[in-house]
């Protein structure tokens, strides 16, 4: 029985992709390189995010080197966030979540200082019990420990949780930590890839919820 659920952000509760990509093509042209489609960008997703870069950019990068990177996706995500809306039906499934008895909660690799206030923002830190980002100021690393500490920072059994996200990552954090995970097409990778997880797939946030009462 799922008594918990622990939401992912960008790509599950919150529609960005078209900032992502923006985004991502601000390091394209920084590293002088042609720009990407949103299928091209999603071919190349990976875990870490150095990772992605680096095949996209078609070279290793050093420390300096990934922290521009890291600044100039966020300089310009930063500057569209405005332009993005929640996923279709956000706070319908929110509280019907927590109308069914479920706590919730909000965890993103997205950085802490921003996420919190954007959550606000959006009106959504009502259902959650905690919302937990990226502490440091370099984003790109792996999901399964950032989830480890948040559910023993809430003293939660990780038998009765599912991690809802959007990419593989997601499931591998999951997976770490003992949850149960689903995964959504909406966000940043294919849902060929997501299948390769073995984990449940959904078309939407809506999906997805409904996924666990079945």
């Amino acid at each position: 029985m799922i008594s918990h659920v622990v939401w992912d952000w960008n790509g599950t509760l919150l529609n960005d992709n078209h900032a992502v990509l923006a985004a991502v093509n601000e390091v394209c042209t920084g590293f002088g390189r042609p720009e990407l489609t949103w299928s091209e960008w999603q071919a190349a997703y990976a875990r870490p995010m150095r990772v992605s870069y680096e095949q996209v950019l078609q070279r290793t990068l050093d420390e300096e080197e990934w922290a521009q990177v890291d600044k100039l996706y966020h300089d310009r995500y930063d500057a569209l966030l405005h332009t993005c809306e929640l996923a279709t039906g956000a706070h319908d499934v929110l509280r019907t979540c927590a109308t069914n008895g479920r706590t919730q909660s909000l965890l993103s690799m997205w950085f802490h200082s921003r996420l919190t206030p954007t959550v606000e923002q959006y009106g959504l830190t009502q259902y959650f019990t905690r919302v937990d980002g990226l502490p440091g100021e370099v984003g790109g690393g792996s999901k399964a420990d950032s989830l480890v500490r948040h559910l023993q920072d809430q003293q939660l059994d990780p038998a009765g949780v599912v991690l809802i996200g959007d990419v593989v990552d997601d499931a591998h954090a999951a997976q770490a930590a003992g949850t149960q995970c689903v995964l959504v097409t909406t966000g940043a990778m294919t849902r060929q890839a997501l299948l390769t997880t073995g984990a449940p797939v959904s078309g939407s946030i809506t999906e997805a919820l409904q996924l666990l009462d079945t």
